[in-house]
């Protein structure tokens, strides 16, 4: 029986990774430079950053830093004033929380990771929240969903990990831990075959792990 809960954030929780998607493209337009699709999926599979296509054009690190704090200044205004909602998530998290010990394991900055959630009250049930730079390797290394179990004190066998994305479905298979993908429209091209279960939305998680 599973007793821990480790939510991914983006495009599980809320509806940022199209935002994400978009500050990068726009950023790098700016320096002249295009990101194809395909080429975007890779880089974020790989745990890399759209900013690669800059580095490998000859863009010097100082540049690349200041377009980088550019896109994060972008990324935060869509955060703030597009609609990011995932609807029913909220009581979705309370039913869940009398059942099971929840942490959040994302690749998100603290900083844009506090604003999407200053207002939201869904990490109210959440014993911990693991952010970029809060754990030795980032997805799709196993270290972030192991750090999570570890503060949980639980056994793998305890855990389901709860993801949308190749790169976090490949941390959750080298960590050892279930995985239940959620259906992303902005994943739905990733290689998703390796998951324990997968699920259409998040309203199915109750269900599931009633089994």
């Amino acid at each position: 029986m599973k007793k821990y809960i480790l939510f991914d954030n983006d495009g599980v929780l809320v509806e940022t990774e199209k935002w994400y998607y978009t500050a990068n493209v726009e950023i790098l337009k700016t320096m002249g430079l295009d990101i194809s699709d395909e080429r975007y999926r890779e880089i974020m599979i790989n745990g890399e950053s759209a900013f690669l296509v800059a580095e490998e054009a000859g863009f010097d690190a100082i540049t690349v830093e200041q377009q980088r704090d550019k896109r994060n200044e972008l990324y935060q205004h869509y955060i703030r004033t597009e609609d990011i909602e995932i609807d029913g998530v909220g009581a979705m998290l309370t039913a869940l929380a009398k059942k099971y010990r929840m942490g959040i394991v994302t690749s998100s900055r603290r900083a844009d990771f506090d604003l999407i959630h200053a207002s939201r009250g869904l990490t109210e049930h959440m014993e911990f929240v693991l952010c970029s730079g809060e754990y030795a390797r980032a997805k799709p290394y196993p270290d972030p969903y192991l750090k999570g179990l570890e503060l949980f004190g639980g056994e793998k066998h305890e855990a389901v990990i709860v993801e949308d994305s190749e790169r976090g479905l490949r941390s959750a298979v080298s960590a050892g831990i279930d995985c239940v993908i959620v259906k992303n429209h902005f994943t739905a091209l990733h290689d998703l075959s390796e998951a324990t279960h997968n699920i259409e939305t998040l309203h199915e998680l109750e269900k599931l792990l009633d089994l």
